[in-house]
């Protein structure tokens, strides 16, 4: 299984740490568990951030970095290795393996942090924390600060200034390694067999959670230990709602279904939407809105290079849908009034796609001082342009009414252009009908 190799973790501290002021503290806590029903808790999934900076995948940890520290800038504080809660749980590092295997130039108990990471704050100028992302924490660290407060008479000197560590390091973040871009491949390649599977056991009949358990199926053997996030499994007019989520409906002779599903690897998602007929053939409409949807995207990819801007890929898709829609009578009216009214929005009502890494709508800004961020190499982004025309529609023949296409693919930005990494699913009318009927004939 491909991972982010451990020393990268190292550079991405050192890097990190290079932009924080002189006498400084970062802190940032892990991710807490989430309890899914009375004693019952989810699987654990790492929090983004401590995840990026450690490499750490247990729960009820801390990370401080302390530029300069004479005893190592990296302290990493976790739970003690327990022979009888690892007997139910499973195995921990402890921190012995937190410094062996995770790189910690000191590990304490996090049952000792109380006593031990105030005397750590105290004397720094500067504090860096995630703050707002989790209360519980910051609630803590503000006693940690009062107690350091309480003993300015004996010469104690609590910090001057709280900041935001997510601008530092979600700039960091935004620009994707040799390494992350390898992990990111295997989950597009892992998701890319899901996508293919599950339209070719697609028959009228089964329902929309035969084709996610298809899906569930692939990723698992593909080593995902789970999805990036809830997959979609839309058929016919639910393939309209953007974000649905049940599932469970029927699929029939005749509808489209729409799955937009990926799984993660090493905390790395993959976002993949395809559009297919149930039956293996579109319809003549449908054929239609599914190549006006494609040219869209294709569209978008020629404005994916070094120097273009974020907005330009959407742009372009809002252009071919808008002529696209007009040629087929769906709209009327000049194309450029139609666009300046934003009249597409009738039917694509979403931007062309968001930032792809460590969270599938992944951090980083779009707008950089109030103008359209450059794109430049290392870049991770999806590219899904869609066109949904609502079951109620009155204003529109009835032949095109719940017709919902989305089709997406994940990109890296490199220095000619960009690289599709999700290409593994056909996505031509003629490539999804073969390969459907191949799956019939299995």
């Amino acid at each position: 299984m491909v991972q982010i190799p451990k020393p990268e973790y190292a550079r991405r501290r050192k890097a990190l740490m290079e932009q924080m002021v002189p006498n400084s503290i970062a802190i940032l806590p892990a991710a807490a568990v989430a309890i899914r029903n009375r004693d019952v808790e989810h699987v654990y999934r790492q929090d983004s951030d401590f995840q990026y900076l450690s490499g750490f995948p247990e729960p009820e940890s801390v990370i401080a970095l302390i530029p300069g520290r004479e005893h190592g800038e990296y302290v990493l504080f976790c739970r003690e290795r327990d022979p009888e809660r690892e007997l139910w749980d499973g195995l921990r590092a402890g921190q012995d393996g937190a410094i062996e295997r995770f790189g910690a130039d000191d590990a304490f108990p996090i049952t000792d942090i109380d006593d031990i990471l105030p005397g750590l704050i105290e004397g720094r100028e500067r504090v860096y924390t995630a703050m707002g992302s989790n209360p519980e924490f910051d609630r803590r660290l503000m006693e940690w600060i009062n107690t350091i407060r309480a003993k300015a008479r004996l010469g104690a000197q609590p910090p001057n200034e709280f900041v935001a560590l997510d601008h530092l390091l979600h700039d960091m973040r935004l620009y994707k390694s040799a390494a992350e871009v390898k992990v990111m491949r295997e989950a597009a390649a892992i998701s890319a067999r899901a996508h293919v599977r599950a339209m070719q056991a697609a028959r009228p009949g089964l329902h929309e959670y035969s084709l996610e358990a298809e899906l569930d199926y692939e990723f698992r053997r593909g080593g995902a230990r789970m999805p990036a996030y809830g997959s979609i499994v839309a058929a016919g007019r639910n393939a309209c709602i953007l974000h649905y989520q049940e599932n469970n409906a029927a699929l029939k002779n005749g509808d489209l279904v729409l799955i937009d599903a990926g799984c993660e690897i090493d905390c790395y998602a993959s976002d993949i939407t395809r559009t297919f007929p149930v039956g293996g053939r579109f319809s003549p409409e449908q054929r239609a809105i599914y190549e006006l949807v494609l040219a869209a995207q294709e569209a978008a990819f020629a404005e994916i290079a070094p120097g273009k801007h974020w907005n330009q890929a959407h742009e372009a898709t809002v252009r071919v849908i808008t002529e696209g829609l007009v040629r087929l009578g769906l709209l009327e009216g000049s194309v450029d009034a139609l666009i300046e009214a934003d009249a597409h929005r009738e039917f694509y009502m979403h931007r062309a796609g968001h930032w792809l890494g460590m969270d599938v709508h992944d951090v980083g800004e779009y707008k950089v001082g109030g103008e359209w961020r450059v794109l430049e190499p290392g870049m991770a982004l999806t590219v899904e342009p869609g066109i949904y025309i609502s079951p109620s529609n009155t204003r529109v023949a009835k032949k095109w009414r719940g017709i919902g296409v989305r089709i997406e693919d994940d990109v890296v930005v490199t220095r000619q252009g960009c690289e599709i990494l999700t290409s593994g699913v056909p996505k031509s009318v003629e490539q999804v009908e073969a390969l459907m009927a191949e799956g019939r004939a299995q």
